[in-house]
C-alpha cells in the first residue's frame, strides 16, 4: 500500500531569497493529514538564491539531514563546526540537548537546491553532534546514506531508520526490501522520473508506503530519489 504525495499538493513558501516546498506541515503551512510519516517529521525541498541563507537559529531533539542536489551550502554550528556541503555529500546534525546553527548559500550569485530532512530521534537528550561524508554513489542502484549502525560507510543516525539514495537511468531497475514487516517507508523523487511498483512518479512527488514486501524502482528518465525505511513510532 502506498499513498502518492504529489509535488503540486505540497505546501509552498516563497520569501525574498528562498522558495520552499513542504511535504509535511512546517512553519506557517499546516495540513492535519500530513504532519509526519512515522519518525519522518520534515521533508523540505529548498531553493536558496545566491547570497541567501538561514541566520543562526536553535534546534533541539531532532536528527537533521541535508542532501544538496545542486550548488553549495555552508554550515556553521555552536559545536565549532564549519563545512561546505556539495552534491554527493551527506550531512547529519543531531540537535539533542540543543544546538545553534546557520546555513547559507556558498555562492553570491548561483542558487543552491537541497532537501532538508528532520527525523524524530529514538530518544531525547542525546549529546549534540555533526557528521559529514562524501558518498560513493552507485550510478545504477541503491546507496545507503544514513543508518543507526553506520554500516557500509553511512553516517550514523539516532533513530531506527535507513536512508538510501537511488540513481537510475532510463530502463535501470533496483529493489529495496524493508528490514521487517510493519516498518514504514517514504520515497521522495529528487530529480527526474521513475516508477514505484508500477506507479509513475515525477520530480517532487513522494509516496507514503506501508505493508509492501518489496519496493521496485525503475528509471523512466534520469532520476534520483531518497528512500526511507523506518520503524514506526511507539504507541
Amino acid at each position: 500500500m502506498f499513498n502518492l504525495r504529489s509535488s503540486r499538493d505540497r505546501g509552498h513558501g516563497q520569501f525574498r531569497w528562498l522558495e520552499a516546498r513542504h511535504s509535511f506541515s512546517f512553519a506557517d503551512y499546516y495540513d492535519p493529514n500530513h504532519v509526519h510519516w512515522g519518525p519522518l517529521r520534515v521533508l523540505n525541498e529548498d531553493r536558496i538564491a545566491g547570497g541567501g541563507g538561514f541566520p543562526a537559529h536553535p534546534h533541539r531533539d531532532m536528527e537533521i539531514i541535508t542532501w544538496v542536489l545542486e550548488g553549495q551550502l555552508t554550515h556553521q554550528d555552536s559545536t565549532g563546526g564549519r563545512e561546505t556541503i556539495t552534491p554527493g555529500e551527506i550531512q547529519r546534525m543531531s540537535a539533542g540537548t540543543g544546538i545553534t546553527h546557520s546555513e547559507f548559500n556558498a555562492s553570491a550569485s548561483e542558487p543552491v537546491h537541497l532537501l532538508q530532512i528532520w527525523l524524530l530521534p529514538g530518544r531525547p537528550g542525546i549529546k549534540p553532534g555533526y557528521e559529514q561524508k562524501r558518498m560513493m554513489i552507485r550510478p545504477d542502484g541503491l546507496t545507503l546514506l544514513a543508518a543507526p549502525d553506520a554500516r557500509d560507510g553511512a553516517v550514523n543516525i539516532h533513530q531506527d531508520a535507513d536512508i538510501w539514495v537511488a540513481r537510475l537511468n532510463p530502463g535501470d531497475q533496483t529493489q529495496l526490501r524493508p528490514k521487517a514487516r510493519g516498518r514504514l517507508q517514504w520515497l521522495q523523487v529528487a530529480k527526474g522520473e521513475l516508477s514505484l511498483n508500477g506507479q509513475r512518479l515525477e520530480q517532487g512527488d513522494g509516496a507514503a508506503i506501508a505493508q509492501e514486501d518489496v519496493l521496485t524502482l525503475k528509471g523512466l528518465a534520469p532520476a534520483e530519489a531518497l528512500i526511507f525505511d523506518m520503524a514506526p513510532l511507539p504507541l
